[in-house]
């Protein structure tokens, strides 16, 4: 093993091959997740094939206050969660949401999508006609304005199936004093149960707070982008649920392409605030196996803006501590040779 390298294959650097770095000489393609939360209707099929197949523990079924979501976050009880983010006012590149503006001229996102695929100048399916002669100058235009006839502003509700991100740079693997996280042969993290102590140093060590520790059981617990069923050639249960394609899975790389064209396809349909989240190997992670497409900022989703590896300082530390031992023990010795008789 190398002084760059752990035994989770991350370098503090660029570093693709994770899974060629950890061990697995003829690894294959690193897989992941793209999770497109455009096209996400919130229908929770993906938690519940996740608890099916994984035997994950029932978290309970009371309404949490937050729309229909009953699990609020992630946890060692949800390795999916599906947010449901209520705003109300224009959308698409227009004034923050929660202000009504009828004059804006952005497309809103409801309108954006039922144009694509169409002529971005006329009205997509379900849309109303234009008034006759043109609205006139200075007017809203009722076909893409955000506001009701009535004056009520309209509601955008965000939906996002969440999971843990199965960084590069990973710090749960960092920490774990026991081995019980590993890298997979497809790049992605696993935490074996039987391995874990309940130490519980991941889960302060993960950026995203994905990581939990089960209640009465004392070890930690996440997604394993289903580790048992890629190893026979299935893809993940989430995935394979989801009825919309929200969940994509994939080779990262063939996932990381589809999604910047559809961030440019929702960009040329009016959407201006897709944007796309994780994919990038030059963040603070070295970029994550499972990204997202956002239609807001992240925070508004409950995601770190510049999740940072928190173990990245360790090398730089242990070569203080080390500096530092080696100065005393001079000193030491130093303080011995010298001292009178």
């Amino acid at each position: 093993m190398s002084g760059d390298e752990d035994r989770g294959g991350l370098l503090y650097g660029p570093q693709p091959d994770v899974a060629g770095a950890s061990g697995y000489p003829s690894a294959p393609p690193r897989m992941g997740f793209f999770t497109d939360t455009s096209v996400c209707i919130g229908c929770k099929a993906c938690e519940v094939a996740c608890k099916e197949w994984n035997a994950v523990p029932e978290d309970g079924l009371e309404l949490t206050g937050m729309s229909y979501d009953n699990t609020q976050g992630l946890g060692a009880d949800s390795w999916r969660h599906v947010a449901f983010i209520e705003q109300r006012g224009p959308f698409g590149g227009g004034p923050e949401p929660g202000i009504a503006h009828p004059d804006h001229e952005d497309l809103d996102v409801f309108t954006a999508a039922s144009r694509l695929g169409t002529d971005a100048g006329a009205p997509g399916p379900g849309a109303p006609a234009a008034p006759p002669g043109g609205a006139p100058e200075g007017a809203a235009d009722e076909r893409i304005s955000p506001v009701s006839p009535d004056g009520r502003t309209e509601l955008r509700w965000l939906m996002s199936s969440d999971v843990c991100k199965h960084c590069t740079h990973a710090a749960c693997l960092d920490v774990c004093p026991t081995g019980a996280l590993f890298r997979t042969e497809f790049g992605t993290v696993v935490v074996q149960e039987d391995i874990c102590n309940g130490c519980g140093y991941c889960v302060p060590a993960c950026p995203y707070g994905v990581i939990d520790q089960r209640k009465g059981d004392g070890r930690a617990w996440k997604c394993t982008l289903c580790y048992d069923r890629l190893g026979v050639g299935m893809e993940p249960a989430c995935a394979k649920s989801c009825p919309t394609d929200s969940i994509q899975f994939g080779p990262l790389e063939e996932l990381r392409e589809r999604a910047q064209a559809r961030v440019a396809q929702l960009h040329a349909a009016g959407v201006t605030d897709a944007r796309l989240y994780g994919e990038s190997p030059d963040d603070g992670v070295g970029g994550d196996g499972a990204f997202f497409l956002l239609l807001d900022e992240p925070e508004v989703y409950g995601l770190p803006p510049d999740p940072v590896v928190t173990t990245r300082d360790l090398p730089d530390m242990w070569r203080h501590a080390a500096l530092a031992a080696v100065s005393l023990a001079a000193l030491a010795v130093g303080s011995f040779v010298r001292r009178p008789r």
